[in-house]
């Protein structure tokens, strides 16, 4: 080999060496950068012409384990609908209220009871007939603000639904400029390393919204699609569209025609209007708008029906007609079995009885359409209401017999349990998520291994320099001659 191509495959050594340096601080400065991918510098024996010619760099590879990507961004959309299901439950219980607390639903009904009692022990008080008055007024007010309150996280989770359709759309637009990015760095030989790092972050932050799957495509582009099989982004992105309702009552569901859903170019993308979307936080908000809270607002208007229906028995009350409504009423008239949707938020005490709209309270002893005050030591009326209020009754065609507190209380055990249940969930999903993070943690950037090739680079740089120094002492002497 001739001093000219020694000195050539020195100082090719010296350049890769030098490379190869420079990948390694890469890959330590941004060990602990989320989205980063280990960079590995590719080398190859160089020949010409059947003869050795030193070390040639091919490229820089950019190491990851998509499959365990993959899995890992199906556990981020997991637990993202988990945490968001948690969170609506929690809320959910807080409306409701939770067993033995005073401003709970069944303790209302229960502290009604109690002042019937208090009442018929002493018919003549005013001051315990408007005990009796106060406790109906906020058994009736609780169950208004709770059919508030959670018509107001269905419009909570319109919104957000709303809000999560302009991140997925954000993000699908930067993935499609990435792509066309990525492609044209291969196109000039360049290092795509960064952009993809920038990529996969964003794909990262999809994966919280969507459920998605990677598919990879030539030139480095990729495309996203869910596991349902809804393409995202194959090459130009998709665009979705929600119109949020600022407003949502009782009565409105998407079914019905009230709420909308997510289209494609105006078209909706399915009868329930989330399709192949369906999990992730994006999920979870059709859910909680549609399902659950839909379901906690009937269980509402199930037991304020049941409520009215009692009160406004004739047994209970014999001087109400046919067409009369009882203590509670919907909005001032008698149930309408036919109309409960919302009734929730119409219930309130019979006019007749509240001071405050012109009523007497004399009229809880005495009867609700009673014409004069009758005797003022009569209690029948006074305990006949509170045992209809404690006579377990079935709450529609099947179900359990239950005190009117007991339906209530089932109502709060049914959303105390999803809630456990929610909670479970969570945890599992979390579990998961964290061993899918720390397997995919492990496959990055080693830093002792880092410090190892350091080393060997150190080495290697020092013996191409040595080669370097040798060949220029031996054209020193021949230049002696």
């Amino acid at each position: 080999m001739s001093l000219s191509h020694t000195l050539s495959n020195a100082v090719g050594g010296l350049t890769a060496a030098s490379r190869l340096a420079e990948v390694v601080s890469s890959n330590v400065s941004n060990a602990m950068t989320d989205g980063y991918g280990r960079r590995q510098l590719d080398l190859n024996a160089a020949s010409i012409g059947g003869r050795g010619a030193g070390v040639q760099i091919g490229g820089v590879t950019r190491v990851v384990d998509k499959g365990l990507i993959g899995d890992r961004r199906l556990a981020d959309a997991a637990a993202a609908g988990a945490q968001a299901g948690v969170d609506m439950q929690a809320k959910l219980e807080k409306i409701v209220g939770a067993p033995g607390q005073a401003d709970a639903l069944a303790s209302r009904v229960t502290a009604l009871e109690q002042s019937l009692v208090d009442a018929a022990t002493d018919p003549a008080s005013p001051l315990r007939l408007n005990a009796v008055l106060t406790r109906a007024q906020d058994l009736a007010g609780a169950l208004n603000t709770a059919s508030d309150n959670v018509q107001t996280l269905r419009a909570k989770a319109d919104s957000d639904i709303a809000l999560q359709v302009d991140q997925l759309n954000t993000a699908l637009e930067r993935i499609e400029r990435l792509n066309g990015d990525i492609t044209d760095s291969f196109t000039a030989g360049a290092d795509p390393s960064g952009l993809m790092d920038q990529r996969q972050k964003i794909v990262d932050q999809i994966s919280g919204i969507v459920p998605i799957r990677e598919l990879a495509r030539p030139d480095g582009r990729i495309a996203l699609m869910t596991p349902d099989g809804e393409m995202l982004v194959d090459g130009p992105a998709k665009r979705f569209a929600f119109t949020p309702t600022p407003v949502i009552t009782a009565d409105m569901t998407h079914a019905g025609g009230g709420l909308v859903g997510i289209s494609v170019d105006g078209q909706a993308i399915a009868p329930d209007g989330l399709g192949k979307l369906a999990g992730g936080s994006l999920g979870a908000a059709f859910t909680a708008r549609d399902d659950t809270l839909a379901a906690a607002q009937d269980k509402l208007d199930s037991a304020a029906a049941h409520l009215i229906e009692r009160m406004q028995d004739a047994s209970v009350d014999p001087t109400l007609g046919p067409t009369d409504a009882g203590l509670f009423t919907d909005a001032g008239s008698r149930l309408d079995p036919t109309n409960t949707t919302g009734l929730a938020g119409r219930i309130e005490v019979n006019a007749a009885v509240d001071t405050a709209r012109g009523g007497d309270t004399w009229r809880l002893r005495d009867g609700l359409r009673a014409s004069a005050p009758g005797a003022a030591g009569d209690s029948s009326l006074l305990l006949a209401t509170g045992a209809a209020l404690s006579t377990g009754q079935s709450l529609g065609a099947e179900g359990p017999a239950r005190s009117l507190a007991g339906h209530f209380a089932d109502i709060q055990s049914d959303i105390g349990q999803a809630r456990l249940q929610a909670d479970e969930d969570l945890g599992f999903a979390n579990a998961r998520q964290a061993a899918l993070s720390e397997a995919e943690a492990a496959t990055g950037v080693d830093t002792d291994h880092e410090m190892q090739t350091l080393l060997r680079v150190e080495q290697a740089y020092a013996a191409n320099a040595r080669l370097v120094q040798t060949v220029e002492t031996m054209l020193d002497r021949l230049m002696e001659l």
